[in-house]
């Protein structure tokens, strides 16, 4: 029989399910291994390799019945798992991850297995790297979001209506003038906010080599809106590199005409929705204790900026 030892959890799954959930996430993973055992032997899976984890999921590499390879992925349910088998499902493959099956109670999905060892991360040419992402991204963005997915508008609009009290959290005169003026950005978009369905983490990590297309994406989030919305982890992927290669802004912004020329965006629009993407990252790190705005975050916005994106009221 397949099972799944209680020591093969790993310690940074759950922590981030302790520190995330609290006690729901902690009576989750004390049923993981009960869940896993269960949804092996309800899909007839075997065991085929050892158990790797991100912050919110599980996933155990399996073999179908007659051997075909997949992967089991377990996680607690929750709205993001929700968004994700909507967009599963609507994308059918074309350019991600298949869906196989799904448990609608506990939120477990058989996915296809692909090569977890070679991500996008793996070419050293950044703009070959990038522009496969790129041609990948406008694939996925151009299927229109379904109903169900959480809408850029409503989000843009939470975002708005935190940044006063944020505001006052910063350390540092500087940030908060870059803070309302990201929100100044957001507040000119957010009622046109779009209805492409997006992947909202489509990263160089996020994307695995595979036999039936090159490259394919895994961890979707969705959410219905601006592609602009979608292309701070692109800009963000392998960051460490960048910074090492001493031109930070021209390498950001090299990335941002690829992307914007691939998925055939208004450069303007789609820097104010990207800044829109840093205000979002912001406003979650000043909530979780941080005082000061994330240099990351800080260079890709005067990257941006500076070479005359946006019209002059956001400069």
């Amino acid at each position: 029989m397949s099972t799944l030892g209680s020591d093969e959890v790993p310690p940074h799954l759950a922590a981030s399910y302790a520190t995330g959930f609290g006690a729901e996430g902690r009576a989750w993973l004390s049923g993981l291994p009960a869940l896993a055992t269960d949804m092996l032997d309800r899909w007839e899976l075997e065991r085929d390799g050892t158990a790797r984890a991100g912050e919110a999921s599980l996933v155990l590499p399996v073999l179908r019945p007659g051997g075909t390879p997949a992967v089991l992925r377990l996680q607690m349910p929750r709205q993001e798992t929700a968004a994700a088998l909507i967009g599963l499902r609507a994308w059918d493959g074309a350019g991600m991850v298949r869906l196989l099956d799904h448990d609608p109670v506990s939120s477990s999905m058989l996915l296809e297995r692909l090569d977890g060892a070679r991500t996008l991360a793996s070419i050293d040419d950044d703009d070959l790297a990038m522009t496969a992402l790129a041609e990948l991204h406008a694939r996925l963005v151009a299927v229109p979001a379904p109903q169900g997915l959480r809408g850029l508008g409503d989000i843009a609009s939470e975002m708005l209506a935190q940044v006063p009290r944020a505001i006052t959290r910063l350390a540092v005169p500087a940030d908060r003038r870059l803070l309302r003026n990201w929100a100044s950005a957001v507040a000119e978009l957010v009622d046109e906010p779009g209805d492409r369905m997006l992947h909202w983490d489509l990263h160089y990590g996020n994307v695995l080599a595979a036999e039936r297309e090159p490259w394919i994406a895994i961890d979707p989030e969705p959410l219905a809106g601006d592609p602009g919305f979608d292309l701070w982890p692109a800009l963000d992927s392998r960051w460490d590199d960048v910074v090492a290669k001493g031109d930070t802004p021209r390498i950001v912004r090299r990335r941002f005409d690829l992307l914007t020329d691939v998925l055939g965006l208004d450069r303007a629009r789609a820097t104010g929705w990207t800044l829109g993407r840093l205000l979002q990252n912001s406003l979650w790190d000043i909530e979780d204790g941080e005082t000061r705005l994330a240099p990351p975050s800080v260079t890709i916005a005067e990257s941006l900026l500076n070479r005359g994106s946006m019209p002059a009221a956001h400069r």
